[in-house]
Parts: C-alpha cells; sequence; structure tokens
C-alpha cells in the first residue's frame, strides 16, 4: 500500500512538472535564424536587439544565418518546418515578402508573427567626384536625358528598387535602372562609374559618406538627416507632392510562427518591449543611423501585409515574378 501511495506521488508529481514546463515559457534557450548573411543589417540588428532581450528572460538566445534562396526563402523555410513553440525565431526584413510572388515559398508573409526593431532611411547618392551637387541637378538631368542617367538601387522589387521607382513618379524624371545584387554591390558600381546615382541605406553608405567617396543628395523621408558634419536635406522639401509615392521604410526585425501559442507571444512581446527601451537600444540606433520601430503583433503584421502587396504587384508589372500575386491573395495596392 505504501508503496501503491509513493508511486502515485511520483506520478502526479511529475504530470504536475510536465504541465509547469508546458505552460512556463521559456524553459530553455531560444535560437533565432537570420535569412540574411552574417554582418548585414538583419543580421547586425537581430545581434543586437537579442542580446537585449536575453536580459529580460531566464534563458538565452543564440543567433545563427540560413541564407539563400529566393528572397531569404531557405531561412524561412528551415524556421517554418521547425514547432511553432517559440523556440525558434526567423530575423528577417522587408524584402522576404516577396519570397512567395518569386517562387522561394508558398506562403503568404502573413504566416508570421512579427516584431520590427526599425530600419533606416534611404537616400540617393552620387560619387564624391560627380558633377551633380544636387538632387535638382540630377532630376534636371534626368529629364533632359530619359533613361540615359544610370542609377543602381539593388535589385529588382527591392525597397531601394521602389524608392527610386517612387522618386521617378514624384518628379517626373526618368532613370534607367541597374539592378545589383544587393546594397554594397550597388554601391560599389556608383563608385566604379558603372552607374551615376545610388539609392541604398543610410546606415550602409554612412561609411562611404564619412570616408568622402559617396556625395549624399537628399533623403528619400520627410525629415533631413545630420552625417559627416553637414545636413543632408530631405527630397519631399524640394518637391512638391512626393508624398504620394514616399515614404517605403525598411522593417527589419524577427518573428514567430503566427501559430505559437498565446503565451508565448506574451512573453516575447514583453521582452521586446522591455528591450526596445533600454538606452543600449536607442544608443546603438543612433549610432548606426537607425530609426526605430517597436512594433509587434498586429501593428507590424499591418505593415507588412502593406509592403507586400506593394512589393508583389510591382514585382509583377515588371516581369519578375514566378507567381501571379493575385493566385496567392495578394490584392493590388
Amino acid at each position: 500500500m505504501r508503496r501503491q501511495l509513493i508511486t502515485a506521488a511520483a506520478l502526479a508529481a511529475f504530470a504536475t512538472a510536465g504541465t509547469a514546463s508546458a505552460q512556463d515559457y521559456p524553459f530553455r534557450d531560444i535560437t533565432t535564424v537570420v535569412v540574411w548573411g552574417a554582418g548585414g543589417g538583419t543580421d547586425s540588428i537581430n545581434r543586437m536587439i537579442m542580446a537585449e532581450m536575453e536580459k529580460f528572460l531566464p534563458v538565452g538566445i543564440s543567433v545563427t544565418n540560413v541564407t539563400g534562396g529566393v528572397a531569404g526563402s531557405n531561412g524561412m523555410v528551415h524556421v517554418m518546418n521547425q514547432a511553432d513553440d517559440g523556440y525558434t525565431l526567423v530575423g528577417l526584413s522587408e524584402s522576404n515578402v516577396t519570397a512567395a510572388v518569386q517562387g522561394g515559398w508558398d506562403q503568404r508573409f502573413d504566416f508570421w508573427h512579427p516584431f520590427i526593431v526599425g530600419g533606416s532611411p534611404d537616400l540617393i547618392s552620387v560619387p564624391a567626384s560627380s558633377e551633380y551637387q544636387t538632387l535638382q541637378d540630377l532630376i534636371d538631368a534626368a529629364k533632359a536625358s530619359p533613361g540615359e542617367v544610370l542609377a543602381a538601387a539593388s535589385g529588382a522589387g527591392s525597397i531601394h528598387h521602389l524608392n527610386l521607382l517612387a522618386l521617378e513618379n514624384g518628379t517626373g524624371a526618368e532613370f534607367r535602372f541597374i539592378p545589383y545584387g544587393g546594397s554594397a554591390p550597388s554601391q560599389e558600381a556608383a563608385l566604379a562609374g558603372e552607374v551615376v546615382a545610388v539609392v541604398t541605406s543610410l546606415a550602409e553608405q554612412a561609411p562611404l559618406i564619412e570616408g568622402g567617396e559617396l556625395r549624399p543628395l537628399a533623403m528619400l523621408v520627410p525629415g533631413s538627416a545630420e552625417i559627416a558634419g553637414t545636413t543632408v536635406p530631405s527630397a519631399f522639401d524640394m518637391f512638391d507632392g512626393l508624398d504620394k509615392y514616399l515614404p517605403l521604410s525598411q522593417s527589419i526585425g524577427f518573428a514567430v510562427h503566427a501559430s505559437a501559442p498565446d503565451n508565448v507571444k506574451a512573453v516575447l512581446t514583453e521582452a521586446f518591449e522591455q528591450a526596445m527601451a533600454a538606452d543600449a537600444v536607442t544608443s546603438w540606433a543612433a549610432d548606426n543611423y537607425y530609426v526605430l520601430s517597436g512594433l509587434s503583433g498586429p501593428a507590424a503584421s499591418e505593415v507588412f501585409s502593406t509592403l507586400e502587396s506593394t512589393f508583389a504587384w510591382t514585382l509583377y508589372e515588371l516581369d519578375a515574378t514566378e507567381v501571379d500575386p493575385s493566385t496567392l491573395g495578394i490584392e493590388k495596392p
């Protein structure tokens, strides 16, 4: 009889411990899989925010990279195939919203429950040796010789390309877009004289501007920016009606499966909000020319839904998609 009581007590204790383990998320370390390469903007932001979030969690968070595929699809598919228990997160950016229409995977972006740390604003610059001293000079040249002024803006359908298209629509200029396989190659192309102008983010251009290799002409957001002892004016102050097309901003952060349990989302949200309020995050953003967002859940999902629609249909109209956005239920913007 005594042995039966001990066994029953042990089973009850085991069952209680099992229930607590299932509910007390997290009870083991978390892994964040960044879909872009080490050292890039998405990677840097995720390593920074995860280090801060760790301070508000009882476990550690490791960051690794799974790159390749179409629009970061390899990393997203890898995380998609993990359990939706919150122990594998995905580090991503706005560029991932095109994976489905480019044939990288078969899911809408609402597969994810996202958290947006922030992003760096885009600007248009020219080599320091360029004859163009102002954005007006460059726009005048593009209007005088439509399609002859070469401009790089990363790959087709990237946020930088969309910002270049928006600048064209808002000013009446017509550039000849030259796609490259990323921001770094497009900036190198400008320095090498392969293109006249380049559109990428301030964070990406900062070392080249500070080193005197690029001349910033205008920010493609409403506000100006201070860098290398000079003020970069806003294109919005130069051209009326540009706000019909701009701004389009980066949205870099991480996500958990949308199907993850509510308590998992709640714990991650609390840690995220505490980390975003930390002085270390504010200082990091200022030092690296990032604008913080801090959106999560439905608010972040709405941002990505808009980006998905805008990016997908722009690519479709450029004949650069493998899948018709309408077949995925992506509505036109």
